[in-house]
């Protein structure tokens, strides 16, 4: 009797925890609570810890083979390549059985996404045209899916389930251009032999999917040669992620190695490899120079790309993708609310700081945009929210009248 009782308190701790994990906004909540952990802790009176726990070097020396780096370089070039995974693998199961998986459905999240891509950096290199800030051009093309959800999901039932389709499929096309742009454009130098390497590693994973060889085991030790293949052969590390991703086995059956995986992968991705990359990446020393540097053309081109450009490029791309019928409008959304997931979109945080980390090399600009990429994508998702709830509230009303 003793140990029921126990069970149900047990059970009443853990439920609520539990519907918090699998909530929609819980993911994005948690990446929220470690930016504004690390904040503190970078501005607090034991900063020198937080500094150089991420610049302490450690990693793997056995005889001629070396490979030792900083835990900063370890999280970003090494746990972020689970995150590219999982990436990976949601835009291939996308592909296949998702809403990308049809021209009909695919067409209007697709050409909203190249717009929100375009656009932003149009603005960005325009602004940024007579400044040495010109690299960090694709910083304002990016979506971050994890917090664009979270607010969709703090926003409840009253936002139809057909939008969130669509933003969720636009921020995976946002994801794979990002992909794209950091495999070409943030590639300095190429080991041709480390390349083929991991082109001969890309075929061995082929073939075992041609051979019906559906144990994610086989396929972990070539995983870990790409990934080694790739960083040597100077391409960033977490391509590796994305191309593992591409070969991973779609069965027809739904519980597939790939979507196995990427139910795996969920959870330490979510609340334990993204929070960690945000607590070393966002941990910012503020000053009034730093907030000063703003209104710098880096600070307003990421803040014009990201809060103007997103929506504006969305929206543009949207209206004549329907106007000409190349596609059509998600079910029970109008075009306001297609305004305010535009506004979403800007929140940008995970992946434009990780192409702002690729763009500048020296502290002072990664700080401005790490910063304008905060306070910008907190701006969006304010104004968004105002936005769709505004929307939202005028369909039901109408609806209410009509009835």
């Amino acid at each position: 009797m003793q140990i029921k009782r126990i069970r149900k308190r047990i059970r009443k701790i853990i439920s609520p925890l539990r519907r918090f994990l699998h909530s929609n906004q819980s993911s994005g909540l948690i990446l929220l609570a470690a930016v504004v952990v690390s904040l503190i802790w970078a501005n607090s009176s034991n900063s020198s810890h937080y500094f150089n726990l991420l610049n302490s070097e450690w990693g793997i020396n056995i005889s001629s083979f070396s490979l030792i780096k900083t835990t900063e370089h370890w999280i970003n070039d090494g746990l972020m390549c689970f995150f590219f995974l999982m990436v990976g693998l949601e835009i291939k199961r996308e592909l296949i059985i998702g809403e990308l998986s049809e021209i009909k459905q695919a067409s209007l999240p697709i050409i909203a996404a190249l717009g929100g891509m375009i656009i932003p950096a149009l603005f960005y290199i325009v602004i940024n045209l007579n400044s040495d800030a010109k690299s960090g051009w694709a910083i304002p093309m990016a979506t971050d899916i994890a917090f664009a959800l979270a607010v969709l999901g703090l926003l409840g039932k009253r936002i139809p389930l057909s939008l969130k389709i669509f933003l969720a499929a636009l921020a995976i096309v946002d994801d794979l251009g990002a992909i794209l742009i950091i495999a070409i454009f943030y590639t300095e130098t190429i080991s041709f032999t480390y390349l083929l390497g991991a082109g001969v590693c890309v075929l061995f994973l082929i073939a075992l999917n041609y051979f019906k060889f559906y144990k994610i085991v086989y396929y972990i030790p070539f995983g870990i040669i790409l990934w080694f293949c790739i960083y040597k052969s100077g391409i960033h590390a977490t391509i590796a992620g994305v191309l593992f991703a591409f070969t991973i086995p779609m069965e027809k059956e739904e519980n597939s190695t790939l979507i196995r995986l990427e139910n795996f992968l969920h959870t330490p991705v979510n609340y334990f490899i993204m929070p960690i990359f945000a607590m070393a990446n966002t941990g910012i020393v503020l000053s009034p120079e730093l907030f000063k540097q703003l209104l710098s053309p880096l600070g307003w081109g990421i803040s014009a790309g990201l809060i103007v450009g997103k929506p504006l490029g969305i929206s543009l791309f949207s209206y004549f993708a329907i106007k000409f019928k190349l596609a059509v409008l998600p079910l029970k959304v109008n075009k306001r609310q297609l305004l305010g997931v535009g506004v979403l979109a800007g929140i940008g945080f995970t992946m434009s700081v990780f192409i702002a980390l690729l763009s500048f090399k020296d502290l002072e600009h990664q700080n401005i945009a790490k910063l304008s990429i905060l306070l910008t994508s907190i701006v969006a998702g304010v104004l968004g929210s105002i936005i769709l709830l505004y929307s939202t509230k005028k369909v039901i009303s109408k609806s209410e009248n009509g009835n």
